[in-house]
């Protein structure tokens, strides 16, 4: 059964922290983050918002966009790397918040992966018709894990969410939409090159976001390069069959050189980086909203989804909208 994507939504704090704001608390400059990353500026959350609030305000606009409530979802998966606490998860808050009595509800932790992760395990759900319709979340606020002292990571991320309703559907009733394929990997050899400093059963303590640019840069601009290749031969499409590419968003030379293994001109990549800065898990459905919502992502439009983060994990996801 085709497991197809009815409804997206988003959620940004309204605090704007531009990269001059940045330049009066740290060593910076608005030349320097631009053109090492293509950021400008970021949203960090204000008192009183959490993970668990950013997910839940994405989510309710996501189901807006479907026309559905609450009590047709019966899965919600959340990926996240910076949940409100140890226990529960996420997810099952945004169900307590949403109203939502029945099914089931857990959390997946990817890094910046998490979001085609969780698509990737709700499209495997779902496809047995064990479940009907889902919520897929991505949502973070790496705004409490960046460390001052540290330019190089400080510059980086920001906070937000990105939610979208997949739904069960005949063949008849999808008319060629839904999930084509996922792919997901993994390599735990590279922690080291990116990881929070902080654990319940490490040190009890939060951490910061600690990484090796240069490593990172290296590992995911190869990843990305062999995940076209072979998620493409894998499910026969050719590059010419994709309209949009819609990335993670954590560095736009990383989005180039993916785009360009893709042969897709700067037109056809959704680019929110420049906007948002890293939001993790949440980048890609925060950026499908928006190209959604601007109009440029149709129905029927074959869309290219790209991740890599820390573990490292890497994934992609071909979805005919």
């Amino acid at each position: 059964m085709p497991v197809v994507i009815t409804g997206t939504g988003s959620a940004l704090p309204s605090n704007i922290v531009t990269n001059d704001d940045l330049a009066t608390i740290v060593d910076t400059s608005d030349e320097w983050i631009q053109s090492r990353t293509g950021i400008k500026q970021r949203h960090f959350k204000s008192e009183g918002q959490t993970t668990s609030t950013l997910a839940t305000e994405a989510a309710e606009n996501a189901m807006k966009s479907a026309g559905v409530t609450a009590a047709d979802i019966d899965l919600i998966i959340v990926g996240t790397a910076t949940p409100d606490l140890t226990f529960p998860s996420v997810a099952t808050m945004v169900q307590a918040n949403l109203g939502m009595e029945k099914g089931a509800a857990f959390d997946i932790a990817a890094a910046c992966s998490g979001f085609i992760y969780a698509l990737s395990v709700a499209e495997s759900m779902m496809s047995s018709g064990k479940f009907k319709r889902a919520l897929i979340i991505g949502s973070e606020t790496f705004s409490d894990m960046i460390d001052k002292d540290d330019r190089t990571t400080y510059v980086l991320f920001g906070d937000g969410a990105g939610a979208v309703v997949v739904e069960n559907m005949t063949d008849e009733e999808a008319n060629g939409s839904g999930v084509i394929g996922t792919e997901i990997y993994s390599d735990g050899r590279y922690k080291n090159d990116l990881y929070a400093s902080g654990g319940v059963s490490f040190n009890k303590t939060t951490g910061n976001i600690v990484m090796n640019g240069r490593e990172v840069f290296k590992h995911a601009t190869r990843a990305m390069s062999g995940l076209v290749t072979d998620t493409l031969e894998k499910y026969n499409i050719t590059k010419e069959d994709i309209d949009w590419l819609v990335p993670h968003q954590a560095n736009k030379r990383i989005i180039d050189a993916t785009a360009k293994h893709l042969g897709l001109s700067s037109d056809k990549v959704v680019l929110t980086v420049s906007e948002h800065a890293n939001t993790s898990a949440a980048s890609i459905p925060l950026a499908l909203d928006v190209a959604v919502k601007d109009g440029r992502i149709q129905k029927g439009d074959t869309i290219f989804f790209e991740a890599f983060g820390a573990g490292f994990t890497w994934a992609s996801a071909l979805v005919k909208f």
